[in-house]
């Protein structure tokens, strides 16, 4: 072969596992900003239209975000015993049929069986994204293969704004279940393009990863300052994604445009968070970079409880690149200072971790809403248990994000 004929193979291959992130970065989208995120977006759509009080709306969440955690002990045994990529189809096929259940009820009982099917989804295909779409990219490209997930995540929640935004205007707040028809449509197209153009090599697995992945977990260096820190994370920032819009109508008076506009420039911004904190990585380390991220949080929850429009919308765009880059990061140290079989068990166990946190979160964050009559105090809780990963995060072995 000569070296011209290496160069052209080469750069075919490169193309093509660009090919492969983009699809596997839109699989997230479809498990996580559609079968997760959404929910928050459409939260007064929902509220309303089904007549329902803010801690049952929190516990509708709680259920989604109950059945992510749930997911994560199955993918913690499954990703043990098959491969990441059938972990990942199944998790695809999973999501896109919650969402087709959720578009097609009226009822909020059956929306939280689709939301609870839809939120077992999100974690088979959350866990293993990231190092299927890593190891179909050369060893230099892999850490931007991983941030480009949250990228993914990111243009789901801005298509999620941008789309009730509009049908909301067109059809009130009936037009939820419209959103998750849309979305169930593109869940179709993503799983067949999936089971087309996604492979991935990989050794069978040994099992003994411990229950619930924590043996394999163990093994990692730094992994209880880990858990404390991304547990921390699910908390904190759900209670922002899952009432954000809620806070800006009924709180500040906003409209609801005004208030998808906030959430779609937090989207937008989560396209760009995981690659530009990765790049300061670099540079920094994870460590450090963690701790920064965390310590800025407050910071901006501040800013946002204002509710100035100039000064909400902006702290909505520098929230957005945290929502990205704080997950990105956490699955980096994962994936660099774990084995190939360790890896699916030891970041399904930290997933697990992060998904306790996020279904206490809602129902808290709902009861003192309705306790309080204000989302202020959801806000400024999310702000205090910020520096508590950012303690964690201090906590870690240093590591660049190379």
């Amino acid at each position: 072969m000569t070296e011209q004929t290496k160069k052209i193979t080469k750069s075919a291959v490169v193309r093509g596992g660009w090919a492969v992130v983009i699809i596997i970065a839109l699989a997230a989208a479809v498990g996580q900003s559609f079968g997760r995120f959404s929910f928050g977006v459409l939260l007064p759509a929902i509220r309303d239209d089904l007549g329902i009080t803010n801690t049952l709306a929190g516990v509708l969440g709680a259920t989604n975000v109950g059945a992510y955690l749930l997911g994560t002990l199955i993918v913690a045994w499954a990703t043990s015993r098959y491969r990441l990529i059938n972990v990942l189809r199944t998790g695809l096929v999973l999501a896109t049929l919650g969402l087709l259940i959720a578009g097609a009820t009226k009822g909020a009982w059956v929306l939280a069986l689709g939301l609870c099917i839809a939120g077992i989804g999100g974690a088979f295909l959350w866990i293993p994204a990231p190092v299927i779409a890593a190891d179909a990219m050369p060893v230099n490209r892999r850490p931007v293969a991983v941030a480009l997930m949250s990228s993914g995540i990111g243009l789901g929640v801005v298509f999620v704004s941008v789309l009730s935004g509009n049908l909301r205007a067109a059809q009130g707040d009936s037009a939820w279940s419209s959103v998750y028809q849309t979305q169930f449509a593109i869940g179709v197209v993503l799983l067949v393009l999936t089971l087309l153009m996604v492979r991935h090599q990989q050794a069978a697995p040994s099992g003994g990863s411990g229950i619930g992945g924590f043996g394999a977990l163990q093994r990692m260096p730094g992994w209880l300052p880990l858990l404390v820190a991304y547990s921390a994370f699910g908390f904190m920032y759900l209670l922002v994604m899952g009432f954000l819009t809620t806070r800006l109508e009924d709180d500040n008076g906003w409209s609801t445009d005004d208030a998808s506009l906030a959430f779609s420039l937090m989207g937008f911004a989560m396209i760009f968070g995981g690659p530009l904190l990765t790049a300061l990585a670099q540079r920094l380390g994870v460590r450090r970079t963690l701790a920064l991220a965390f310590g800025l949080w407050p910071v901006l929850i501040a800013v946002v409880l204002t509710g100035y429009p100039v000064l909400t919308l902006s702290a909505c765009l520098a929230l957005g690149l945290l929502f990205a880059a704080l997950p990105t990061l956490v699955t980096l140290f994962v994936v660099q200072n774990t084995t190939a079989q360790d890896y699916g068990p030891s970041f399904a166990a930290a997933t697990l971790c992060f998904g306790i946190a996020q279904t206490i979160a809602p129902p808290i964050g709902g009861f003192i809403a309705d306790q309080s009559g204000t989302f202020f105090y959801v806000f400024l809780l999310s702000g205090a248990v910020s520096l508590i990963g950012m303690v964690a995060s201090l906590g870690l072995p240093e590591t660049s994000a190379r």
